[in-house]
Parts: C-alpha cells; structure tokens; sequence
C-alpha cells in the first residue's frame, strides 16, 4: 500500500450541478428521524407517515382539521395584550409581544372560533404554542371568558385546545390571576348545563394545567402529549425521589385516571361529533 500526499491545499469540490431541496418541501420526524414530504405529513393530518409522531400544530390547522370544510368565524380579534407593567427581562416585553405578533401572524397565545363540526355547533379556543410558549396572559384568560360568556348567551357547546409552557411572567400577577378567573367562569358554564371538553397537546404544563386544563366535563389528550405542572427536573429535586418511566405523558396520565381517553388525531374529528350527539 503506497503513501499518497496531497500537494495542493484548499481543494473544493464544485456544487454547482447539485440539486438542492426547495425550503419547506420536506420535513424530518424529531422522533423517527426519517424524512417525509410537507405534503405527506398534511394528507395524515400533521403526523409522521412513518412512526404516527404528532407534529406540533396552531390554532388554524386545528380549526381545520375539524370544522366542517374548514369554515369557521374567529371571535374577539380585537383583543391585544399591553406592556401595563413596563416589564424588561433580556428585551421589553412590547419588543417581544410586537416579534411575536410579526413572526406568527396571530394576535396571542390563543384563537376563538365558532363553527360546525357534524352540522352542530361549537366554540373552540385553540392555543398557540409559537406565540411566547402558548403563555397564559391576560389576553388569553380574557378571551376564554368571552368564549364562555358567548356559549352561555348561545347554549352553544366549549372545547378548549390547551398546549401551553404556563403563565406568562412578562405579567407578573395578572398572569396568575387567569388561572382562577377562567375557573370561575366555567362553572358558571358548568351551572348552566353547557359541556365543556377540554383537549390536552404537547405541551400542557403549568398554570393552564392548574386551572382550565384539567376542567373539562371530558378531558382528553393527543398521544404521547407532555402535560403536566412543574418540569421532572424540579418535581425530582423537590421529593428526592426517581420519577417513573413516562412520567407526564397522556399515557401515563390516562393509566392513573387524569384523563378520560387519548385519541389519535385523525380520528379527533369524528370522536368530538360523538361527545357533542352524547351531550
């Protein structure tokens, strides 16, 4: 076997002639790490066609997914959040309230709709993980109030679509009061014989799990969906103890009687027109 020596230093292959993927066209599953088309994955209702991982999705891809021919009209659009605080952490939170708004196209953390799933009516609140980590602002508790009021005015059925990191701290107090203001208002919903499902996505962590999110005449969850208060890392230093295997996850929480059922999102459609005929 003989020595060889490169002579020339800086050699660079050409590209020229190499094919790139256009931007978007495909995506890789974080769980299977195996690439499917966005077109794939939007024809199995945003999971991997490979393993059924289910992709995280907004509001509007919810709305979707389940009004009747995706027709739906949103309520409450003029509600946005205000820097009353004047809160700065790493930036102001009017910088990061007007980023957010500019990179997600939406108004907060959460989007009410009024449409038909199977011909009957239904109010869905839907939150947005991509607006500050779905965080539970003013804005957020104000509009579910609305929402309620709206289903009690209308005897017009609620679903909220929790998938949140907590309260939004950019807000201090007022953030924490959501969690007993949406409370308070749901069993005023409750009062008047109106159901309310409350769905679960990955994540539902913090004060929305405290308060709305486990409020639900039905609560359910997509799989695998991390939900939960605080993170395992904080629960485990807190009781000095090693947390089971799955700890937080819609299984997990099914088997120990958190949750009512867990239901494939493909199937979600038809499983929300069955409570709706139920109730």
């Amino acid at each position: 076997m003989g020595w060889f020596k490169r002579l020339k230093d800086g050699i660079i292959t050409s590209t020229k002639d190499k094919k790139e993927a256009p931007d978007g066209l495909w995506y890789k599953c974080e769980r299977c790490k195996e690439a499917s088309t966005q077109k794939e994955v939007k024809e199995n209702f945003h999971k991997c066609p490979k393993c059924n991982y289910h992709i995280r999705i907004g509001s509007h891809d919810y709305f979707e997914l389940l009004y009747d021919n995706g027709k739906f009209f949103e309520l409450f659009t003029d509600l946005l959040a205000e820097d009353f605080l004047e809160f700065t952490d790493l930036k102001p939170y009017d910088q990061r309230l007007e980023k957010a708004r500019e990179k997600t196209n939406l108004d907060d953390a959460i989007t009410v709709g009024i449409g038909k799933v199977a011909k009957k009516p239904l109010v869905i609140a839907a939150m947005d993980f991509t607006f500050i980590g779905g965080s539970m602002g003013s804005v957020v508790g104000e509009k579910i109030a609305l929402a309620i009021d709206y289903c009690i005015d209308n005897k017009t059925p609620f679903m909220i679509i929790s998938k949140s990191g907590g309260a939004r701290m950019m807000e201090s107090a007022f953030s924490l009061m959501q969690m007993a203001k949406t409370s308070a208002k749901l069993s005023q919903l409750a009062k008047k014989r109106i159901p309310y499902f409350s769905f679960l996505t990955d994540p539902t962590t913090g004060g929305v799990t405290a308060s709305f999110a486990m409020l639900g005449d039905i609560n359910f969850a997509e799989p695998e969906a991390l939900i939960g208060f605080a993170g395992p890392r904080v629960i485990k230093e807190t009781i000095k103890r090693d947390l089971p295997e799955g700890f937080q996850t819609s299984e997990f929480l099914m088997e120990h009687g958190f949750l009512d059922f867990i239901v494939d999102r493909q199937d979600l459609k038809a499983k929300i027109a069955e409570l709706l005929c139920f109730f």
